[in-house]
């Protein structure tokens, strides 16, 4: 009879399994998370963008405004002066391809009094076809909005008739388990181990993990409270991961909306969170003279969830 049972019980759970696979693609195709990194990552490849737009013409005192964000695909950044327009396609271009963004995208410049467009392109003019509209024009002195528009992430339809199939799924999974539970309760066979509970958030790197939420960092056997700009700058570097990243575009990146720019912050924030990993061999962060710094890791960076 418990023999039966069992057979029973793995009979349902390879129909749910099968159910699943069949129905996996009712899943959403972006998450809130996806969502998330992605716009941080665009913001981050923009604002770097706009600091080399601004370095090129000789300024390096200007404050670089916040990236606006009408929607998920809209990104704005205003400049209040002009810039090299035939900078941008290239320089954009790199900082995307740094964050490891490849989706298709539309670049527009506006004027700022009346938002009219002035200057645009599609990335495939660059990649594809190698000739960028109007960068030969001539620019007049003035304010302008940088906007880059991505392209909306494919979402799959979901049929009304799916909706059944997961909810029988559902009930084949409680009968699978119900019997399941039945048949191992009733034998002598081992528990299985209770699964751990981590935090929805934890991004692990190395041997080490951090909760940005509660600017905790667990390296090693310790456990450590960091401050606030001690999290902003870990959050930053678990994004740029095995990655040279410049001591300005640091600065600019974890500090400038605070309005704080100073040329140490960079090394006194980056020598405490150095004694923090001290305990973890897998992770060192690796000063590039003359440039900025590198966070090597022997393991990819990812969330907990």
């Amino acid at each position: 009879m418990r023999k039966s049972v069992r057979i029973i019980g793995m009979v349902s759970l390879v129909l749910v399994g099968l159910l699943c696979t069949q129905f996996a693609w009712l899943a959403p195709a972006q998450t809130t998370t996806d969502n998330q990194r992605f716009s941080q990552k665009a913001n981050l490849a923009i604002r770097r963008t706009v600091h080399h737009l601004l370095l090129k013409s000789g300024d390096s005192t200007s404050r670089i405004q916040p990236i606006q964000q009408p929607n998920a695909q809209i990104f704005q950044v205003r400049i209040d002066h002009s810039f090299d327009y035939s900078l941008l396609p290239a320089l954009l271009q790199e900082s995307l391809s740094l964050h490891d963004i490849k989706t298709n995208y539309d670049v527009a410049v506006l004027d700022c009094a009346q938002g009219q467009l002035q200057l645009g392109y599609n990335v495939r003019d660059l990649t594809e076809k190698n000739e960028v509209p109007c960068l030969a024009r001539t620019q007049a002195p003035g304010c302008y909005t940088i906007q880059v528009t991505f392209a909306s992430p494919e979402t799959a339809s979901q049929p009304i008739a799916g909706w059944w199939v997961l909810a029988m799924g559902g009930l084949l999974t409680g009968l699978g388990f119900v019997v399941w539970k039945r048949s191992v309760g009733g034998s002598n066979s081992t528990t299985m181990p209770e699964l751990i509970a981590l935090e929805p958030d934890r991004i692990l790197f190395g041997n080490s993990s951090f909760e940005p939420a509660r600017q905790l960092l667990y390296s090693g056997t310790n456990q450590y409270t960091l401050t606030y700009r001690e999290a902003k700058l870990l959050r930053f570097f678990s994004s740029h991961l095995n990655q040279v990243v410049e001591r300005d575009f640091i600065l600019k990146s974890v500090w400038e909306d605070e309005g704080i720019i100073v040329g140490r912050s960079v090394d006194v924030f980056v020598s405490r969170l150095r004694k923090m990993l001290q305990d973890d061999p897998s992770i060192r962060i690796v000063a590039v003279h003359g440039v900025g710094y590198r966070v090597e890791a022997l393991n990819s960076i990812k969330n907990a969830s």
